[in-house]
């Protein structure tokens, strides 16, 4: 007897809660039905200006595209720039939709300024890399081709490729490279590429008994033969040093860049040459040991 009590109790609970249930659907559906039909204008103006205001995001976005394309952009920069500028048009466009209608927004852009803070600082590194990768197609510190020295690492290579997030180095010897753009962005670094023309700077000692008149000749007949150096540019011959061992000799020319290395070593061995044909001594180090036989 008393389960049944309790069986019927609990059929009638059950029973109010689901009639219970179904009247706030009821309720809830009413009254979004009452509220689309009093926002019956407002959602038709807010759905046209939807549909206008992405037709003009997009025509402006064209536009921007060629007047990037006229401009000769790097194409990475200018996909950058335009998928940030049609995402905030998007954003511009429903905000102001959702004003038309009536909501209020100062919560949702609350929400969604928060939340950018803190995907900002979750991805502050990839963050950095992008704005250093900006900021290098921007300002073109170096290009594609180019032959860099990155001075924080002494990374360095000719440039193979720049993105959003990394550049691409290929060393001397078939090696790739990749930095990230942050790095680049935040260090110094040394373009060897960026002008036409590099001065070879070659350094090499000479005895102190040697005569210092034929020595200067015998250099700067050399760098007159040399097909390598730039003749209209200004040749230097000079003492560099006073050493233990002999004095050091400092010489100095322009090639084009694109020769430096070739004329650097092809000079030296020149050089070398030279020096062994008039019979100048280059000194080294060396140690003497006098033997003395006593008695």
């Amino acid at each position: 007897m008393l389960l049944e009590v309790i069986a019927g109790q609990t059929v009638e609970e059950a029973a109010k809660s689901v009639e219970e249930s179904a009247g706030l659907v009821k309720d809830t559906l009413n009254a979004m039905l009452n509220w689309l039909i009093q926002k019956s204008g407002s959602l038709l103006i807010a759905v046209l200006f939807i549909a206008i205001g992405l037709k003009i995001v997009n025509l402006l976005l064209k536009l921007l595209r060629r007047s990037f394309e006229r401009s000769r952009m790097e194409d990475s920069v200018a996909g950058f720039l335009l998928s940030v500028l049609r995402v905030l048009g998007y954003i511009l466009v429903f905000i102001t939709a959702a004003t038309i209608v009536g909501f209020e927004v100062t919560s949702f852009v609350t929400i969604l300024g928060t939340a950018s803070l803190a995907v900002g600082l979750a991805l502050q590194g990839a963050l950095s890399n992008l704005a250093g990768g900006v900021l290098i197609l921007l300002l073109k510190p170096f290009q594609v081709g180019d032959y860099i020295v990155e001075d924080n690492k002494k990374n360095e290579g000719t440039v193979v490729s720049i993105d959003i997030f990394y550049t691409r180095l290929r060393t001397h010897d078939n090696k790739l490279v990749v930095i990230p753009n942050g790095v680049l962005a935040d260090n110094s670094l040394t373009n060897l590429t960026d002008e036409q023309k590099r001065k070879v700077e070659i350094k090499i000692s000479i005895a102190y008994n040697s005569d210092m008149k034929m020595v200067k000749q015998i250099l700067h007949k050399l760098l007159t033969d040399y097909d390598k150096v730039l003749k209209e540019e200004p040749q230097d011959i000079f003492i560099d040093s006073f050493d233990d061992s002999g004095m050091t000799l400092g010489i100095r020319a322009w090639v084009k860049t694109e020769d430096y290395w070739k004329a650097t070593w092809e000079l030296r061995e020149q050089i070398k040459a030279c020096f062994d044909e008039n019979g100048i001594e280059i000194p080294y180090n060396r140690l003497e040991v006098d033997l003395r036989k006593d008695g």
